[in-house]
């Protein structure tokens, strides 16, 4: 859900440590009390916030290390994780260059 930069409480934001100086970075802020995660444009930090809830979050930052998305930023053909998962196309490692992805040892998800 999109709320307004303006309306959010000062927040602690936070942007990955590979972030670059032409400025594309998203940022991320945890919410009071435990409520949740807001996702910004840190070019835009007045603008619209994506909230989360810490479920949802987690389940993203899930799919991320399992390699998920992976084929969104190799230029692959994945269109539902399941190639990545599979050891079929190449993740995106800890120096910021495509690996092999590892072999996944359990059942495959079900639709």
């Amino acid at each position: 859900m999109p709320i307004p930069g303006s309306r959010l409480p000062q927040l602690k934001w936070r942007k990955a440590r590979r972030s670059n100086a032409s400025g594309n970075c998203v940022e991320m802020a945890r919410l009071p009390h435990g409520d949740g995660f807001a996702i910004r444009n840190s070019r835009n930090p007045e603008g619209p916030a994506l909230v989360f809830t810490p479920a949802e979050i987690t389940a993203f930052v899930a799919g991320v290390r399992d390699g998920d998305f992976d084929d969104l930023v190799t230029g692959g053909s994945a269109t539902d994780g399941e190639a990545n998962r599979a050891g079929d196309t190449a993740r995106i490692g800890s120096t910021g260059t495509a690996e092999p992805a590892p072999q996944s040892h359990s059942q495959p998800r079900t639709k």
